[in-house]
């Protein structure tokens, strides 16, 4: 274990600064120090952090032979996790994790005790797949960074390499299509924003939907699902799912449950006397918000704040609701209106919900900016039980090609 560093264990061990200094017999600040790689700790101090992690994390969960459902899954662009517990909740074991952010590590590993670092930059394995462990299911929220698709026949006339080298190298779909085809999964779940679809004229999500298709063979199918049926908030995402088999599994044809009688915010706001005032807006930025909203309204504009009550549906929480709140405050009567709290935030988009807490291990900025760049897990849960009856079955026995034949042909696949 002694090959990783020691900002790496101390994810492992799931413990903050604070929490692991006592342990290990040091102050918060040299053990700040080690972290930031200013001194480097005795041999005697790795040796007690990965004894505590040995003895105070759970092992990794272990699959029952006979569970039809078990199977191994990796989670790239991981985030804060999202994608992860609605596949770890059908009986998926996360076998790899890659996020960049190391505020969002943070928040990962104490969330997902499991004894496996959380690696870096994806770029690194997508070079070399082979340092990925084989699974049977890739999840990515990978960045839309955009690419234009030039013309198969433009290029062959010049004499250049088409295909998806070609087209999308130098993004990070890139690197998730290098891992699926290397690794070949039974299925992949990938997810981005709704405006996916149109960028560039509809000419980007034609190169992914290519490439998925045509260049690696999997059958396809994508779908914009809004997360107001589960959680009060009017979150659109789509959802590109593909089976490397054909497969029974329609996407379009999920039943979603009736957005009419989804939660409303008051359903997951802390009560007034839990909330600390630092959340509620100095008198400057509730002056400038509205001033601000004022001056685009005499222009015929809609820019400016929106406020929301206990029986209302909120906007999208974005990664920017760290600087003012402005797109989701809350109405205080008889004082000036509020931010969410993060651990509202938690609840808005499902990771603390029913008897699943959520720790939050970072600052309120980083928490808010983790939770805005997210998926709505009951979302991710819904659309995972959806497909594991068809995970099961491709996981299983092999399907006798006459069955196969006999299976409908996925919608859009």
């Amino acid at each position: 274990m002694t090959q990783l560093s020691f900002f790496e264990l101390r994810q492992l061990s799931g413990m903050s600064i604070e929490e692991l200094a006592p342990e290990l017999g040091y102050s918060p600040s040299t053990v700040y120090r080690w972290e930031r790689g200013e001194t480097a700790p005795k041999a005697a101090v790795y040796r007690a952090l990965e004894t505590l992690i040995r003895y105070s994390r759970p092992e990794p969960s272990t699959q029952r032979a006979n569970d039809e459902t078990a199977f191994r899954f990796i989670d790239l662009f991981a985030g804060i996790g999202g994608l992860r517990i609605g596949f770890q909740g059908i009986g998926g074991h996360c076998v790899f994790t890659s996020e960049w952010d190391r505020n969002a590590q943070e928040t990962y590993q104490r969330n997902f005790r499991d004894n496996h670092p959380v690696h870096g930059d994806v770029r690194r394995y997508s070079e070399d797949p082979d340092l990925i462990p084989e699974h049977d299911v890739l999840l990515a929220g990978f960045p839309c960074q955009p690419f234009s698709i030039a013309g198969v026949s433009k290029k062959n006339a010049l004499g250049r390499p088409h295909g998806f080298l070609c087209d999308t190298q130098g993004t990070l779909f890139f690197d998730t299509a290098q891992i699926i085809a290397h690794h070949r999964p039974a299925a992949f779940v990938l997810e981005n924003v709704k405006n996916l679809e149109g960028h560039d004229g509809g000419k980007t999500f034609a190169t992914i939907l290519n490439v998925l298709r045509n260049e690696l063979g999997y059958h396809v199918q994508t779908r914009v699902i809004s997360s107001s049926p589960w959680v009060p908030q009017k979150r659109e995402r789509i959802f590109i799912v593909g089976f490397r088999e054909r497969s029974g599994f329609d996407l379009d044809g999920l039943e979603l449950p009736s957005a009419e009688s989804g939660p409303k915010l008051g359903s997951i706001l802390q009560p007034h006397d839990e909330v600390d005032p630092k959340y509620t807006l100095t008198p400057r930025l509730w002056a400038y918000l509205q001033a601000y909203r004022d001056k685009h309204a005499a222009k015929g504009n809609g820019f400016g704040y929106s406020l929301f009550g206990p029986d209302d549906v909120t906007r999208t929480l974005s990664a920017r609701y760290y600087k003012d709140g402005s797109e989701i405050l809350i109405a205080q009567p008889g004082n000036r209106p509020r931010r969410l709290t993060p651990l509202e935030c938690a609840r808005l988009m499902g990771f603390d919900r029913g008897d699943r807490r959520w720790h939050i291990a970072v600052s309120d900025t980083q928490a808010y900016r983790q939770f805005g760049n997210a998926v709505v897990v009951p979302v991710v849960e819904f659309l995972a039980n959806a497909m594991k009856p068809w995970l099961a079955k491709a996981l299983g026995s092999d399907i006798p090609a006459q069955a196969r034949e006999r299976l409908p042909v996925p919608a859009g696949g």
